[in-house]
């Protein structure tokens, strides 16, 4: 017998080969990218987001789903899966697969499209598994997304439904649930036991399932002790310590994560065994371009990568997601081994166009910090002016109860010279409105110089036009602080917000921005703009 069973496994080996190969054969025929760094595709040919690698062999691929939604659309429209693959990610070649799946296609029982993110990872049986949130056919329970399992001999399909009677995971099963069962992450374990994690919207479950890959082994447990966890949960092992990296959307102005909530960093924990439990390390990558972060992290050829999406392609945007993959470098001199934060990479971009607008230069600051956390500070001078923003993409003011004024500033580290500002104005209300977000009433500029703040002189007039760049000139001062000050929309007891989505500040000639000085620090105590605004006269 000891003769027999190396010959078995030989002869299984080669069956499996040869499966592979004859799947290998049907594949889809992939395009060849030369990336110039991240997004690995950046073109805005094809958006990809939902990371998920998987080794097989010598090659790294990525599965992700792909946004289709139009540019001024806020909604997820993802129908299909693709892949990346690369044999040597240094050289930044990849091959992209484009439809290797729609939901459809494998699961009788699901509706078309909500092809969100998957897993796919290679099983005890040494066959392929994809790991698929998707929507219910027939609705049969309060939230229709359910997880779906389907098999394949190689990555690259063709895919079959491994589990024909129904999706594995539901509002129904394997225990009854009240969450949205989305974002899947599996793990085989070197003895072959397979795990299982799942949820969103801060809800995390998990459950060690069967070798068939389907079947659940024992309850679900809940983890509640990853702080932060929204969601996009990725389950891995390194030696002896099992990690969980994941969305952390815990905001707030002292947060080490994000001061926004519609934002998120990623972040990670560990546990001594692959069900827990689970202990909260910290943040490994800041927050994105995109409002959503989805990581992925894998060792290939003795480097570790962390895998995400961003909002950096052309025509990109939270919703037109692209993915891109960064190293992850490791602390062993603690234990468990600390994930060290990560640095995000971009191809090289050309030289920022010579302008008369100065506000990258500056530090921006409103009169309500801390900013309220569906706002961004940041957003005011980001250059990004989006068509339909979500309230991250602007400066807002919004509270239950909204003073009759508010002010926005921007502080240089040295004085500059200005005659113009534009400003973009964002709101949800009609003009005069005594609630939500509307235009203010009016509203004007002022410098800091010399004793206090004065208004800027013979102001073209201030415009509250909304969607679009209301322009004003006036005389040249030079300064390194400057207010927009706004009276808020209101009827004399309640006030609406006041929203801004980019300010622009205009000096009288073009300069090469890369000459101006990094904006100064929040904490600098020197600060020139502490002082209260001037009266409007």
């Amino acid at each position: 017998m000891k003769s027999v069973t190396p010959f078995i496994r030989r002869v299984a080996a080669a069956a499996f080969l040869a499966t592979s190969a004859a799947a290998l054969a049907q594949a889809p025929q992939p395009t060849v990218i030369h990336s110039a760094g991240n997004p690995i595709l950046s073109d805005g040919s094809y958006y990809s987001a939902d990371p998920a690698p998987i080794v097989v062999r010598d090659t790294l691929y990525i599965l992700a789903g792909r946004d289709e939604a139009a540019p001024n659309v806020n909604n997820f429209v993802m129908n299909e899966w693709q892949l990346f693959a690369a044999k040597n990610v240094a050289s930044k070649t990849w091959r992209h697969y484009p439809a290797i799946l729609r939901p459809e296609t494998v699961f009788a029982w699901s509706k078309p499209g909500h092809a969100y993110a998957g897993q796919i990872i290679q099983g005890p049986d040494k066959r392929f598994y994809l790991y698929a949130p998707v929507q219910e056919g027939k609705r049969e329970h309060t939230d229709p997304f359910v997880i779906g399992v389907a098999v394949s001999d190689s990555v690259l399909g063709p895919w079959k439904d491994a589990h024909p009677s129904g999706p594995i995971v539901s509002q129904s099963v394997p225990e009854p649930n009240k969450i949205q069962n989305i974002d899947p992450t599996v793990w085989v374990d070197a003895d072959g036991r397979v795990y299982l994690y799942w949820g969103t919207f801060g809800r995390l479950r998990g459950m060690e399932l069967e070798k068939d890959m389907v079947t659940p082994k024992g309850k679900e447990i809940t983890v509640d002790t990853l702080t932060g966890f929204f969601e996009a949960a990725w389950l891995f092992r390194r030696k002896d310590t099992y990690y969980m990296v994941y969305a952390d959307n815990k905001a707030g102005p002292d947060s080490p994560c994000t001061p926004a909530n519609y934002h998120a960093c990623i972040a990670y924990g560990t546990a001594p065994t692959p069900l827990g439990p689970w202990t909260y390390q910290g943040v490994i990558l800041d927050p994105v371009s995109s409002t959503t972060s989805h990581p992925g992290v894998i060792e290939f050829k003795k480097k570790w990568y962390l895998i995400y999406h961003t909002a950096d392609a052309k025509g990109g945007g939270h919703f037109r997601r692209s993915v891109a993959i960064d190293t992850v470098k490791w602390d062993d001199s603690v234990s468990p081994a600390r994930m060290l934060k990560v640095q995000q990479t971009h191809e090289p971009q050309p030289p920022a166009e010579p302008s008369r607008n100065l506000a990258s230069a500056a530090l921006a600051s409103a009169s309500n910090e801390p900013i309220p956390v569906q706002y961004w500070i940041k957003a005011l001078n980001d250059g990004i002016v989006r068509p339909n923003p979500l309230p991250p993409d602007m400066w807002g003011s919004w509270t239950p109860h909204n003073p009759s004024s508010q002010w926005i500033q921007y502080e240089w580290s040295k004085p500059v010279t200005l005659d113009g500002s534009r400003i973009q104005f964002w709101s949800d209300h009609r003009a005069g409105a005594h609630e939500g977000v509307a235009p203010p009433a009016a509203w004007h500029l002022e410098y800091r110089g010399g004793d206090g703040w004065h208004p800027v002189a013979n102001a073209s007039g201030y415009p509250t036009t909304v969607g679009e760049f209301v322009d004003v000139k006036f005389d040249p001062i030079t300064t390194r602080c400057l207010r927009a000050v706004f009276d808020a929309s209101g009827d004399g007891q309640q006030y609406a917000a006041v929203a801004v989505q980019e300010w622009e500040t205009l000096g009288p000639k073009v300069v090469s921005l890369t000459s101006l000085p990094k904006p100064p620090s929040a904490s600098d105590p020197n600060s020139g703009c502490s002082a209260a605004p001037a009266t409007h006269p």
